[in-house]
């Protein structure tokens, strides 16, 4: 089973090894790990994504909640949450292809940023599934991809 785990954390360096270490420590394989700063210069917020099959997840924030820069963990409630990621993707495209990929993008409400002569860069965010659905219509041309982690945050007043 998936989680996403919200970490506020002290603004310090460090912080981000020490977590990634009590992750690696206790078996677990982080999928994805996003971290920026929130509305507090000071305080960092880490979303992390486990896949928490193998081992419950309560040992890893029992762990997490010892650490002297962690100052909150949420397990967030996908049914309660919105999340996003974003993936940048280099299409090879010339001028016959051009129109086929712009009309592709359109689709999934991805934006064109380049354009060349030979490729073409497209941004797309939304969910897990619909940035893979999007690079599996344009795998055949795809030079290159890069893709965040996933962002989450919950729902309402919280």
């Amino acid at each position: 089973m998936k989680h996403t785990l919200s970490v506020m954390v002290e603004n310090k360096p460090g912080v981000l090894a020490r977590i990634a270490g009590l992750f690696s420590r206790r078996g677990f394989n982080i999928d994805s790990l996003a971290v920026g700063v929130t509305e507090n210069p000071d305080v960092s917020r880490m979303t992390i994504t486990v896949n928490a099959a193998e081992h419950p997840i309560e040992q890893v924030t029992k762990q997490l909640h010892k650490l002297i820069n962690v100052i909150k963990i949420t397990d967030l409630d996908p049914d309660n949450t919105v999340a996003r990621e974003l993936a940048l993707i280099k299409v090879k495209s010339d001028a016959r292809s051009r129109g086929e990929v712009m009309q592709i993008a359109e689709i999934f409400r991805a934006k064109i940023l380049d354009v060349s002569r030979k490729t073409m860069t497209i941004e797309i965010t939304g969910t897990a599934e619909k940035i893979e659905a999007l690079e599996l219509l344009l795998k055949p041309n795809v030079a290159e991809i890069v893709r965040t982690g996933r962002i989450a945050i919950e729902r309402g007043e919280k």
